[in-house]
């Protein structure tokens, strides 16, 4: 875990960046609560708002982002009232809470913006169980959740903008499908029912803090598609809760509340959240437990039963979503990863299109925005494909392979991003030998995905090349010719097939 988190590559420092705003806007956030006089249980709230608004909003560009974020509150705050109302009603406010478990998975099918409204609305509902809130509340908790989103706001898109220099990255989207054969319709009624059994057990452990089992739930369905994806999410939650737990006894126990060390200790927690987010969920959910800690020390109900409590209450919302994946209109590994695997491949095609049409003087020819979707199909790729290389996995056979393919497809793209590098040179030149490599390209990628012949192109013996654009080519296609073997087995079905 310290490997992924600390030692994977952070091109840009994207990650840093992204992480250090994050304790910036929120910061100023809580700070700006307090100012107002905000109450304790209002502060709070600002701080996860804002919490929320820069973490969970990921549109293609600036400009998205924004209308994103402004649209936070218009579905945040119904939500909060409507959760404060039913305060005194546990069973309408159960029944609207797993209505919101649903509604908000399936805004997943309206891209990165249904997918960010969809978790602040579940969010803001868990918070107001979280602070106990009730209407009369409401207005206080109603200036910090705004407070807060414009707060961020300004540190997102005023001061530091780091997504206006950088060439916008469309998010892969879901695969296509309709009624109960779309992704995220299925995962709709999966999360509703692991939520609704995470909702009975969980006030079966603890009345008092059940929601900890249905937010458990929620999370394990977060960016999954499979049920081998949830499966594995569901593991590394529970794991980096336990190890959070143990942190807490050591950390937060101890700081009983204290405002300068939980201050310090809290600026750290959201770093590593948003710092680990997208290299390691075990490491993410290690942070998020230490701060829920830190929190109700803060709010002065920190104990070592409360700590038992959520360890509990975790292990019941993990146990919730296994079951739905694996009882409930099940989503496989299989049909998954196949369909990200192609659409990866494809778009080492179109990369290759691009770049190509770069150096042979096209002027609109234009492979950055090309590469940087396929950054977001590998990573795709690589969580549907974790269920197979997970060291709990015993079939060896299909982690060595599915190992394998992810190697190579790491070459393609590092093939890729050095053709890119060579296209932006002005003075590179473009000749047959080139032609001729794209289209082996073209071919190879066709017969690995089906829309071509049944075998991949034989690599053509040439002498060797000094020319960088065709030395990359040549690894692509090395590459591609060798995926073959993995992705296939014997009989002919695919990797995930056998």
């Amino acid at each position: 875990m310290l490997k992924r988190v600390f030692v994977v590559p952070d091109p840009g420092r994207l990650r840093l960046r992204f992480a250090a705003r994050a304790v910036a806007g929120i910061g100023a956030a809580v700070v700006l609560c307090s100012l107002a006089g905000l109450s304790l249980p209002g502060t709070v709230t600002g701080g996860l708002a804002a919490l929320l608004a820069l973490f969970t909003v990921s549109d293609a560009t600036v400009r998205g982002q924004a209308v994103t974020t402004a649209l936070l509150p218009a579905v945040g705050l119904p939500v909060l009232a409507a959760a404060a109302e039913l305060h005194a009603h546990p069973v309408a406010r159960d029944l609207v809470f797993l209505a919101v478990v649903g509604a908000g998975v399936y805004a997943r099918r309206f891209g990165p913006r249904g997918h960010s409204l969809g978790v602040f609305a579940f969010m803001t509902f868990f918070m107001a169980q979280f602070l106990h809130a009730t209407t009369a509340q409401l207005p206080e908790l109603y200036v910090a959740v705004v407070l807060s989103v414009l707060t961020a706001a300004a540190v997102r898109f005023g001061l530091w903008c780091y997504e206006a220099h950088l060439p916008p990255a469309a998010a892969p989207a879901p695969p296509p499908g309709t009624g109960l054969a779309r992704v995220t319709t299925r995962q709709a009624v999966q999360a509703t029912a692991g939520a609704g059994f995470a909702l009975l057990v969980g006030q079966l452990v603890s009345g008092q803090r059940w929601y900890w089992a249905v937010g458990a739930t929620w999370w394990v369905f977060v960016n999954t598609t499979s049920r081998g994806e949830t499966l594995v999410r569901g593991f590394r939650r529970v794991l980096g809760t336990v190890i959070g737990i143990g942190l807490g006894v050591l950390i937060a126990v101890p700081v009983d509340g204290a405002a300068l060390p939980t201050a310090v200790l809290l600026a750290v927690c959201v770093f590593g959240i948003f710092y680990s987010a997208a290299v390691s969920y075990t490491w993410m959910m290690l942070c998020v437990t230490l701060l829920a800690e830190l929190l109700y020390g803060l709010l002065g109900v920190l104990t070592p039963g409360l700590l038992a409590l959520r360890l509990a209450e975790t292990a019941v919302g993990a146990l919730g979503a296994a079951l739905a994946v694996l009882l409930v209109l099940p989503v496989t590994t299989h049909t998954t990863t196949d369909a990200w695997i192609q659409r990866a491949l494809r778009c080492v095609h179109a990369c290759t299109a691009e770049a190509a049409a770069r150096l042979a003087g096209v002027p609109d020819a234009d492979p950055a925005p090309r590469v940087a979707e396929l950054e977001q199909l590998l990573g795709r790729v690589r969580l549907s494909v974790a269920p197979l290389v997970h060291p709990l996995n015993p079939m060896l056979g299909r982690k060595r392979r599915a190992r394998r393919v992810l190697d190579l497809l790491d070459d393609c793209a590092r093939e890729i991003r050095g053709l890119v590098a060579v296209a932006a040179d002005p003075e590179a030149s473009h000749d047959a030998r080139l032609a001729a490599a794209c289209w082996r390209v073209e071919a190879a990628v066709e017969a690995l995905t089906g829309d071509g012949g049944e075998h991949p192109v034989a690599l053509v013996g040439e002498p060797p090349v000094t020319e960088p654009a065709l030395t990359h080519l040549h690894g692509l296609e090395r590459a591609l010719a060798e995926l073959a073997t993995p992705l296939r087995t014997p009989s002919g079905s695919r990797l995930v097939g056998a």
